[in-house]
C-alpha cells in the first residue's frame, strides 16, 4: 500500500512537509498535481499547485520526486512542501487520501526503510534518537549511531563468532580427520576476547541512557530553604513562586535544564516536615515519591541557622550513591557544620558553578564518554549483549571441562542470535510493532 502523512510538526510555519511511499506515489501524485510527474528524473523538484477535485487550486507546492530504490524507504516516493498553516496541510492530506494513499501509522517509513534494507534496526532507532535528542553529546551519539558506528562493532563480534562456530562446527562433522584450524586454548582465549569487548560495551549502557533519556535532578529539603530559589538561578527566570513563609510550594515543579552537554528534568519540591495540614502533607508524600525516582537529588540545607530535626531526617534518608549536599544562603552566614558539600547564595546566584560541576562529577563518576566511543542507548540491546555474553560464557567453560564440541556449538549459534537481534536479524514483528510504534508520524 501507498502511504503518506505529514512529516513536520504540527502548527504554524512557513512550509510542512508531506510525505507519499510506496508503488502508487507517482500514479497519486499525477492525480493531483497540476503538472504530469511520470516523465520526470529522480530527486528532481517540480513547482505547481494541488487540485481539488473539482479542479481548483487547493495549494501552491514544491514537489520532490524519488524513484526506488534511491530513496529513504527504498520506494517511489514524493514529498511535497506546502504552506505550513495546520489548516492548509489538513486538506493537503485528505487530497492525497482521496487519491488513493492510506495515514501512514508511526514509524511506518523507517519500518520500510528496515525491511528494504535501507537501514538496520539499530540506525533505523537512531534516527528517532536524532530527533529526540535533547543535548550535544547525545546528537552526537545518535548521529555516530545512524552512521553505523554500533552495527560495525556487533558485526565484528559476529565475524569473529562466526570463525569460531565454523571451527567447533568441523571438529564435531569431522572427528576422525584431526583438523587443527585453531587449538582448544586459542579459541578460549579468543572468546575471553570477545566476551570482554562485550561487557565493555554493555557498559556504556548507564552513559547511553543517561545521555539519552535525560537527567531527573530534584531539588530537595526542609520548608524555606531556598529550593525554589535555587530552580530559578539554575532556569534563569523567575519559574516558581518564591517568599519568606515556609510551606510556599506545595506541589511538584517540573521544567527542562541545559547544563552544558547534558539535559535535565529539575524537579522543584515541596518542604518536607511534620505537619497536620492535609494539602501540604500532600505535597510532601510527592517530594518523597520525586526523591526516591530522581536519577540525582540536590539536598539543601540552610546555613544561616543551626541543622533541625528534618534536615538530619533527610541526611539520613537520601541515598547517598545521587546525593549532593548543598548549603544555601552563604550570603548571610557560613555554614555551621563541615561536611562535603557544595555552598552558594542562590539569592545573589554565587557558587553556581560549583555547583554545575559537581553535578558533572557526580554523574560522570569516571569521566564523560569520548566522542569516539561506541554507546548503547535501548534496554533491549543491554539485554541481547547480556545473554550474548552469557553463551559465551557457558562456551568457554564447556571447553575448559572438556564437553563435547557439539554441545558448545549451540551456545556460540545463540550468541550470534542475540548480537542478531541488536541489528536487525532473527527478529520477531511484535519486537519491530514495538520499536516503531515509539516513532512520531511521518518518520
Amino acid at each position: 500500500e501507498t502511504i503518506a502523512a505529514i512529516a513536520t510538526a504540527p502548527g504554524v510555519g512557513a512550509i510542512a512537509v508531506i510525505r507519499l511511499s510506496g508503488k502508487e506515489a507517482f500514479a497519486i501524485a499525477e492525480k493531483i498535481f497540476s503538472r504530469s510527474i511520470q516523465d520526470c528524473k529522480t530527486h528532481t523538484a517540480h513547482y505547481g499547485s494541488i487540485l481539488k477535485a473539482d479542479g481548483t487550486v487547493l495549494d501552491s507546492v514544491l514537489l520532490l520526486v524519488m524513484k526506488g530504490p534511491r530513496s529513504y524507504t527504498g520506494e517511489d516516493s514524493v514529498e511535497l512542501s506546502c504552506h505550513g498553516g495546520r489548516l492548509v496541510t489538513e486538506r493537503v492530506l485528505e487530497r492525497i487520501f482521496e487519491a488513493g494513499a492510506r495515514p501512514a501509522q508511526p514509524g511506518e517509513f523507517s519500518l520500510r526503510a528496515f525491511l528494504n534494507g535501507k537501514l538496520d534496526l539499530a540506525q533505523a532507532e537512531a534516527v528517532q534518537e536524532l530527533i529526540a535528542a535533547k543535548s550535544e553529546l547525545a546528537l552526537e551519539n545518535a548521529e555516530k549511531q545512524l552512521e553505523g558506528a554500533l552495527s560495525e562493532t556487533i558485526a565484528t563480534f559476529q565475524k569473529e563468532l562466526t570463525e569460531i562456530a565454523a571451527i567447533l562446527e568441523a571438529w564435531v562433522d569431522f572427528p576422525e580427520d584431526d583438523l587443527e584450524f585453531a587449538s582448544m586454548d586459542e579459541i578460549i582465549a579468543k572468546l575471553e576476547g570477545i566476551s570482554l569487548r562485550m561487557q565493555k560495551l554493555q557498559k556504556t549502557f548507564h552513559d547511553g541512557k543517561t545521555l539519552h533519556e535525560g537527567i531527573s535532578l530534584c531539588l530537595l529539603g526542609s520548608p524555606n530553604v531556598g529550593k525554589s530559589s535555587l530552580m530559578n538561578a539554575l532556569l534563569g527566570k523567575e519559574r516558581a513562586i518564591v517568599t519568606e513563609l515556609a510551606g510556599t510550594t506545595r506541589d511538584l515543579l517540573e521544567e527542562d535544564l541545559r547544563l552544558g552537554s547534558l539535559h535535565f528534568k529539575l524537579i522543584d519540591t515541596a518542604g518536607i516536615r511534620k505537619t497536620d495540614e492535609r494539602i501540604e502533607k500532600e505535597g510532601i508524600r510527592r517530594s518523597q515519591i520525586a526523591m526516591q525516582q530522581a536519577d540525582l537529588i540536590l539536598l539543601l540545607l540552610d546555613a544561616s541557622r543551626p541543622l533541625i530535626e528534618s534536615d538530619l531526617q533527610l541526611l539520613k534518608e537520601t541515598p547517598k550513591n545521587k546525593t549532593i549536599v548543598v548549603w544555601n544562603k552563604t550570603d548571610l552566614s557560613k555554614p555551621p557544620i563541615e561536611m562535603e558539600s557544595v555552598q552558594i547564595s542562590a539569592k545573589e546566584k554565587t557558587g553556581l558553578d560549583e555547583l554545575k560541576q559537581a553535578i558533572h562529577q557526580t554523574i560522570w563518576k569516571e569521566g564523560p564518554p569520548s566522542k569516539e566511543e561506541v554507546l548503547i542507548t535501548q534496554l533491549r540491546h543491554h539485554r541481547a549483549l547480556s545473554n550474548a555474553i552469557s553463551a559465551c560464557q557457558a562456551v568457554i567453560t564447556g571447553l575448559q571441562s572438556g564437553i563435547s564440541a557439539e554441545f558448545v556449538a549451540s551456545d556460540v549459534r545463540c550468541a550470534l542470535n542475540e548480537l542478531g537481534t541488536i541489528i536487525g536479524i532473527n527478529v520477531t514483528e511484535e519486537i519491530l510493532s514495538a520499536i516503531f510504534s515509539k516513532f512520531c508520524l511521518g518518520k
